[in-house]
């Protein structure tokens, strides 16, 4: 049986599960595709099918929190793989950390969604004896799509090399019985949320979370700010010791030393807080990181005003205070007992900036009240909104009355 086929039947026994089932934790494997990038040929840009090869990742008897859809499932078994599977295949325990959000990892394939899954050799921060040195590491990057959870692993090899033949020697992998890596994994750093929007003048918090193995030490947390090439540091801790560079920012130092939590937390947002914010843990043997990307928007305040001409009167629509820049602005005339119709001869005025950096610009239109007036609608989109903003008024005929704006 095949991977894809391994995760059909999981998903059937997904579907067929009690929904009443009590709640409690069991550990099953997790398997992934994934890219293993071959040694010296990637060097940060984006994998090529020239610079990698086909693998699988199986994370063994990791917890999960079940609620009864796990009932019938069994452990991956190596000999069910199809000849056309992998070229390799590794192994990885999870005794020794916590792998976070590992029910979205295993539940992937069946929300129909797809992990991005990269495994490259690591290279240690720190000299270690000679006995660590034997052994070969490696780091995973997961990725969750649609906005899941960001995954990094750093794992280490079983043993002692068994078999370095069976593979092409560009790999150069030790292999276990069975023909896979068999790995520990030693360290992780986690983020929940890789891409967030928050509105101007909130708080964030920025998760990032990391777990590792016994005997390691942590010995710096490093929060850097990436935003249009420029970077900048925003906060660091080193052994007990924090500083914020960016004023009010902070993380629980009680949290970072006794749950792994390194979230960081930025109140009153200014949009110079947009960008790619880079979490960066280190310990006494590994570093790893997280990006999380910070949107900040702001939600245009709309007004709409008529101003009276002696040929024909004239709608302004202004959309003030809006970030980011791309606003869509539509308008549509309704008479009394018809329906709203599109009007598309507009025009605008030039964009204007304010000094936080917002947005703001006018519409204008010449209004055609007819004979028995007509209401006008100012419609604005925004990625800031929930829904469109519509402002109305009615237009009285010419000579008669004065128009009504509706909110």
């Amino acid at each position: 049986m095949g991977t894809k086929g391994w995760c059909l039947l999981f998903c059937l026994v997904l579907s067929g599960a009690a929904d009443t089932a009590e709640r409690q934790w069991r550990a099953v494997d997790v398997v992934l595709d994934c890219f293993l990038v071959e040694e010296g040929k990637h060097h940060g840009g984006f994998v090529s099918d020239k610079n990698a090869v086909k693998a699988l990742l199986v994370l063994r008897q990791v917890p999960v929190l079940d609620d009864g859809s796990l009932e019938g499932f069994t452990d991956f078994q190596v000999g069910t793989l199809a000849k056309d599977s992998p070229l390799v295949t590794f192994e990885a325990s999870v005794n020794l950390v916590q792998i976070p959000h590992a029910k979205a990892l295993l539940h992937a394939d069946c929300s129909e969604k797809e992990v991005t899954c990269e495994i490259s050799h690591y290279f240690l921060q720190a000299r270690q004896e000679a006995t660590v040195e034997t052994k070969t590491w490696f780091i995973t990057n997961m990725q969750v799509s649609g906005g899941g959870p960001s995954v990094s692993i750093v794992m280490k090899t079983l043993g002692d090399a068994e078999n370095r033949a069976v593979l092409p020697p560009t790999l150069d992998l030790p292999l276990g019985p069975q023909g896979t890596v068999l790995t520990t994994v030693a360290f992780q750093v986690t983020t929940h949320t890789p891409s967030l929007n928050f509105l101007l003048g909130s708080s964030a918090s920025l998760n990032c979370s990391f777990s590792m193995a016994p005997g390691l030490d942590l010995t710096r947390v490093e929060w850097r700010l990436q935003h249009k090439g420029h970077g900048q540091l925003v906060y660091s801790w080193t052994t007990g010791q924090g500083q914020a560079k960016r004023q009010g920012a902070t993380l629980d130092p009680e949290q970072l030393l006794m749950a792994g939590d390194a979230s960081l937390n930025l109140p009153s947002l200014t949009l110079k807080d947009e960008g790619a914010y880079i979490c960066q843990i280190t310990t006494s043997l590994f570093q790893a990181q997280q990006i999380i990307k910070l949107h900040v928007q702001a939600s245009p305040k709309v007004r709409l005003s008529l101003v009276k001409k002696a040929l024909a009167p004239t709608l302004i629509c202004n959309i003030a205070g809006y970030y980011p820049l791309d606003v869509t602005v539509t308008w549509t005339r309704e008479e009394l007992g018809g329906a709203p119709v599109p009007v598309s001869d507009t025009s605008f005025s030039s964009l204007r900036q304010s000094p936080e950096g917002t947005y703001s610009i006018s519409s204008f239109l010449k209004a055609e009240p007819g004979p028995a007036g007509a209401t006008y609608t100012c419609q604005v989109t925004h990625i800031s909104l929930e829904e469109p903003i519509k402002t109305s008024t009615w237009v009285a005929p010419p000579g008669k009355g004065r128009e009504v704006c509706v909110e």
